[in-house]
C-alpha cells in the first residue's frame, strides 16, 4: 500500500532529490517565520525550525485547506544551517552578507546542519532527527565570489552555497552523507519512517 509524503518545504532541491529517489511529494510550504527561533546552538536550530515547519503543514492536513490529503500522510519538514565558528548561517540577508560568507568560509570547513521532523497525522506521531556532514571549502579568489554571488544563487540557500548546483565546484569535499548538504539526507528519512512503523518502499511512486 503506499503511502503519501508531503513536503513542508518549498525547496527545489529537497523536491529532486526526493524524486531521484522514487518519491513523489505532495509540496506545501509552511510558511513559518524562521525568526521566530532565536539563541538556539545551529544543530538544534536545524531541528527546532523543521519541527515547526512540519508541525504548520500536518495541522492543516485534511481541514478545509488541504481536504485532498487524508489521514495517514506523512508530513515532513526540513531545515538546513551551516555552523562555522559556533555560529548558525541561515540564508544570507542580501548580496553583500553572502560575499562576507563567502571571504569567512574559503579555504575552510564548516559543518551543515540539516533537521528532520516526520508525522504520520494518523496516529500523531513524530519522529525527529539532525544529520550533520562537514564541508570542506575550496580557496576561492575574491573575483569567483563575485560572480558566483552575482549569479543569485547564493542568496536562496542556507550556508549561501549549493552542491548540486553552481557552488559545487567551489567545495571540494564532504564527510558524511552529501544528501544533507542539498537539505534532506535520505538514509536518515528512511530510518524515521521505519520509526513511525511505514516502509521506505511504500513511499515509491506507482
Amino acid at each position: 500500500m503506499s503511502t503519501t509524503l508531503v513536503l513542508a518545504s518549498a525547496s527545489p532541491a529537497r523536491l529532486a532529490t526526493l524524486r531521484a529517489a522514487g518519491v513523489e511529494p505532495v509540496v506545501v510550504v509552511s510558511g513559518v517565520d524562521e525568526s521566530q527561533v532565536t539563541g538556539l546552538e545551529p544543530a538544534e536550530l536545524a531541528l527546532q525550525l523543521a519541527e515547526l515547519k512540519c508541525a504548520a503543514v500536518a495541522e492543516r492536513v485534511g481541514r478545509d485547506d488541504l481536504p485532498q490529503l487524508s489521514e495517514g500522510a506523512l508530513v515532513l519538514g526540513c531545515d538546513s544551517v551551516l555552523e562555522l565558528d559556533g555560529e548558525a548561517l541561515g540564508k544570507p540577508a542580501d548580496a553583500e552578507d553572502a560575499v562576507r560568507r563567502w571571504r569567512a568560509m574559503r579555504g575552510r570547513s564548516g559543518v551543515l546542519h540539516t533537521g528532520h521532523s516526520l508525522r504520520d497525522t494518523a496516529s500523531g506521531h513524530v519522529a525527529a532527527a539532525t544529520a550533520s556532514t562537514v564541508v570542506h571549502f575550496a580557496d576561492v579568489d575574491d573575483d569567483e565570489i563575485a560572480a558566483y554571488v552575482a549569479t543569485g544563487e547564493p542568496l536562496q540557500v542556507a550556508g549561501a552555497f549549493t552542491i548540486d548546483g553552481l557552488g559545487g565546484a567551489f567545495v571540494t569535499h564532504l564527510e558524511g552523507d552529501h544528501h544533507t548538504v542539498v537539505g534532506v539526507s535520505l538514509p536518515l528519512l528512511r530510518d524515521l519512517v521505519a520509526e513511525l512503523g511505514h516502509a521506505w518502499t511504500d513511499l515509491w511512486a506507482r
